[in-house]
């Protein structure tokens, strides 16, 4: 960061985090048990803030797993922003979820209690959820207009339908067809883990007190959201409620490759067509107005094509339509944002250096000053009692914990922990304690990585190595409690953890992340290579000689780049839902804008870009032993990718082992198809690196 745009906060919450992050030395190590796979399908996940229309509650939600009927499950809870009184709201064997304050003091939120998802309400005060909407479609994305008078969800429909009876007229239709085929003139026909029907997710208005659900975007092939990872946070109405501004792409045949997401604004009443409000050939979203209705602020990027450019902080005159780029000296990515009630102020969040933390953005000057680190904050809000003072909050997880809701005072000071909704559980287990190190990358350039020991370590004795690489391929292991890679699970089981921030990796300036552009083999590779051997002559008590690498996602096309260019360096490779062959890659994938930008131009365009660093060129090289993993429902990495790989080390007669998910998509979501996830995995490395059977089995 330039420092004449930077500064930390005389309150930053040092000493606080570091007694958080600190290792529990009250309870004797034997007295507790290892982090598994179990405990982390056991922890609840908190998620969703939201802070009361008089600032002195939160509402959120939370998720816990039900292991007998296989899937998580979501209720609301409630606390005060002094922390005291947390209790559940709800208690449904339907899941509720997005909740959402009106300005008398009720909650609105989702639930599927009705057989479908629809809007329903409750006084947090007391008595029964009623359900407000009862549309002949399950709805999502709930946003309230400032006036509380009316609502804005989504719904999957036939663009050209008039209503939405006869988008569930043409899907029995299609049900009693005995013809299962369907036809397609254009991509995408897939996305993410489904096949298109036809259907788009277009933005519905409608009263709260009742009325008919009114298509704002009625006749546009177009999704609003953005699919697959879009939601509400791309839609806003307008200071009075007469209007909603929303991020949309028009379909059509460049769907596929093009990022070029632009904001619109439409009548709440559906008397006239959105309009464009920008017409910026890359993406733009995150549409929020400040509080006097005069700004409208959101993201945006500059290069088209390219998913992973830096997101810069817009300011839009309302009126005039004129604008200005806040962030533009500031060589880092926003994330979530908000303004303060005067709006001087913006609270932002974005990566930095292995960590997502909280900024403060002057909006005068541009000006960046640091509020709180020590992890990964999500999902800042601003709470203002009207007879306290006026605290941030936000949720904060780390290596050591899941998301808690923390508050904070406005310059990130006087850090309050205001939920403890896994510490029961936490204080049983034993993790691993963790570093951030750093070392001389690609061209001597430093690079950032992530140490977990193993749980309960003894000096003396030697351990091996978990070598965890990350996916995106723009994309970071940062300082986070994650579900699907969570470095604990291999420091429970006797594993010291190393995660290596390579060139490429988002959080260290544009620069960094785009090095990775034409180079997947390249400048990662000497930085994976570099940082193992840091980490060896550093730690000497792991042993090297008892290694294994794993990855998904682009994490799974390095350990297959790994097997031919560094075939010594492993005892055993873990590939899940990796690239294999980067030409029919190109040609099966679903998005086609990552391997455009990534390889330097479509197949036919670049054949050498896309051949460069293609392991499929490079199996007769492979010999160390691989478990390669696969959802048949991935369609970003399409099955055959893991097949070839599989078919690979199979006729080469290099041991290996398909784990195979027919239910699964890029990730998995199942809490048994989780476990058994680590139950292979783990076992996998046991049986290459010689520990021990009984660590080695990890639940």
């Amino acid at each position: 960061m330039k420092a004449a745009l930077v500064s930390s906060s005389l309150a930053v919450t040092a000493l606080v985090v570091a007694a958080l992050l600190a290792p529990a030395s009250s309870l004797a190590a034997e007295a507790r048990e290892p982090f598994t796979a179990r405990h982390l399908w056991e922890m609840e996940r908190l998620s969703s803030p939201a802070v009361s229309p008089d600032g002195s509650r939160i509402a959120f939600v939370v998720r816990a797993t039900d292991f007998e009927a296989d899937r998580g499950r979501t209720d609301l809870w409630l606390v005060g922003v002094d922390g005291r009184d947390p209790r559940r709201l709800t208690s449904h064997e339907a899941s509720d979820h997005s909740p959402v304050w009106l300005p008398d003091g009720r909650l609105l939120f989702l639930s599927s209690r009705s057989g479908s998802t629809q809007v329903w309400r409750i006084d947090p005060d007391g008595g029964e959820a009623s359900q407000v909407t009862d549309l002949p479609l399950a709805v999502g994305n709930l946003v309230v207009d400032p006036t509380g008078e009316r609502i804005a969800v989504t719904a999957e429909v036939f663009a050209d339908c008039e209503d939405l009876d006869c988008t569930v007229a043409r899907l029995d239709a299609a049900a009693e067809r005995a013809a299962s085929g369907r036809i397609y003139d254009e991509l995408l026909v897939r996305h993410w883990d489904a096949w298109k029907d036809g259907r788009r997710s277009h933005l519905l208005v409608l009263p709260l007190d009742g009325g008919e659900p009114v298509d704002v975007t009625r006749g546009l092939d177009a999704d609003v959201p953005s699919k697959p990872f879009g939601g509400p946070e791309e839609i806003t109405f307008t200071p009075s409620g007469d209007g909603v501004v929303f991020a949309m792409r028009q379909g059509g045949r460049e769907e596929a490759w093009s990022t070029d997401f632009d904001l619109y604004v439409a009548p709440a009443d559906g008397s006239a067509p959105p309009r464009p409000l920008t017409d910026n050939p890359a993406w733009d979203t995150h549409p929020v107005f400040s509080p006097d209705g005069g700004t409208l602020a959101y993201l945006a990027m500059e290069r088209p094509g390219y998913e992973s450019d830096r997101l810069r902080l817009v300011l839009r005159d309302w009126q005039d339509g004129s604008e200005r780029i806040l962030t533009e000296a500031w060589d880092r990515s926003v994330g979530e944002f908000f303004f303060a009630p005067d709006g001087t102020t913006i609270y932002a969040t974005a990566q930095d250096i292995g960590e997502v933390k909280l900024f403060r953005i002057d909006v005068a000057t541009g000006q960046v000053t640091l509020l709180v680190d020590g992890g990964h904050v999500r999902s800042p809000r601003l709470a203002s009692p009207i007879d306290g003072e006026a605290r941030l909050v936000f949720g904060l997880d780390h290596l050591k914990s899941p998301v808690e809701l923390y508050s904070a005072t406005l310059d990130g000071g006087d850090l309050r922990q205001l939920t403890d909704l896994n510490g029961e559980r936490l204080s049983g287990i034993l993790f691993g304690d963790y570093e951030q190190f750093q070392f001389a990358g690609w061209n001597d350039e430093t690079v950032y990585g992530w140490l977990v020991e193993p749980a309960g370590r003894r000096p003396g004795e030697r351990y091996p190595l978990a070598f965890l690489i990350h996916g995106g391929p723009q994309g970071s292991f940062d300082n986070d409690f994650h579900y699907r890679w969570n470095p604990q699970v291999y420091a429970g089981a006797g594993y010291a953890v190393v995660m290596i921030d390579f060139h490429g990796s988002t959080g260290y300036g544009q620069a960094f992340t785009d090095s990775i552009n034409d180079d997947w083999g390249g400048k990662p590779l000497v930085d994976l290579q570099r940082g193992l051997a840091v980490v060896l002559e550093r730690y000497p008590w792991i042993d090297g000689e008892r290694a294994c690498a794993l990855g998904a996602s682009y994490g799974g096309f390095m350990v297959n780049w790994i097997a031919s260019q560094w075939a010594d360096g492993f005892d055993c490779l873990v590939n899940h839902d990796g690239v294999f062959d980067n030409r029919m890659m190109y040609f099966a994938t679903e998005e086609l804008w990552f391997p455009e930008w990534d390889h330097g131009g479509t197949y036919w365009e670049n054949p050498a870009g896309h051949e460069r660093h293609n392991p499929a060129l490079h199996v007769e090289r492979w010999k160390t032993p691989m478990l390669v993993v696969q959802g048949e429902l991935d369609y970003r990495v399409p099955v055959t990718q893991a097949l070839g790989t599989f078919t690979a080390l199979q006729r080469q007669g290099i041991p290996s082992r398909f784990l195979y998910f027919p239910d699964e998509n890029h990730w998995v979501l199942s809490p048994a198809n989780g476990l058994l996830w680590h139950e292979v995995v783990l076992d996998w490395l046991a049986r290459w690196s010689g520990i021990d059977e009984e660590k080695g089995e990890g639940l």
